[in-house]
């Protein structure tokens, strides 16, 4: 059973018993692979478009089906500029709590909702929660994406500045870091994510798309 237990660095002992998923890229390049999950909304996904653009900076959105149809301007947006998206189901399911069928159809339906865009290769699961049989059928038709930094940005519990600290304390050469752009997320992306920009940025790094 495929379970991202939420460490803030991801355990190579979890990576190895799922080689199938991307965890981090295989680079000694200074870059980072940004990835923001549960938008698009208008609240905060184009704050965090204008800070990526003011550093040059691309990143790889797994979008909920749902928020593209409420959202389709700021969807768009997110290719125009030259980003990569996923797929993160339509209803932000955890796969853990819904039977198969009903999963793999809010698969498919998250994916026909963003077709258009012929980006149809990557998926996230929300909560990094898949059953065994729910992650063998989706890493055959999509490529599965994990992390190697997980932000916190999504606990309501955690400090603003712990927030930054994860990702600046545990962030290396390939690593593939897990930020929302979501409500919930909102006032720790809006106080982390120019600083960390800043922070790599100014150390050499690069920050590009899966």
């Amino acid at each position: 059973m495929l379970d991202a237990l939420l460490f803030t660095k991801t355990p190579k002992l979890l990576t190895a018993v799922y080689p199938d998923c991307l965890w981090k890229v295989d680079t000694k390049d200074k870059t980072i692979y940004l990835t923001f999950d549960d938008g698009p909304i208008a609240e905060i996904t184009p704050f965090v478009l204008d800070e990526l653009k003011n550093w040059n900076a691309k990143a790889t959105f797994f979008c909920i089906g749902k928020n593209i149809e409420t959202n389709p301007e700021i969807f768009k947006r997110i290719i125009d500029e030259g980003h990569s998206v996923g797929n993160h189901t339509y209803d932000h399911l955890n796969g853990w709590n819904t039977t198969d069928e009903i999963y793999f159809d809010n698969v498919e339906k998250g994916g026909r909702v963003m077709s258009h865009t012929g980006q149809q290769t990557l998926f996230r699961p929300p909560y990094g929660k898949l059953k065994p049989a729910q992650y063998a059928a989706i890493k055959a038709k999509y490529k599965l994406v994990m992390w190697d930094v997980l932000s916190y940005d999504f606990d309501l519990s955690m400090e603003k500045e712990k927030v930054l600290k994860n990702v600046i304390e545990n962030t290396e050469d390939g690593s593939i870091i897990v930020m929302h752009d979501s409500l919930k997320a909102k006032p720790k992306v809006e106080f982390a994510l120019p600083k960390l920009l800043e922070h790599f940025t100014a150390k050499g790094f690069k920050f590009e798309k899966l």
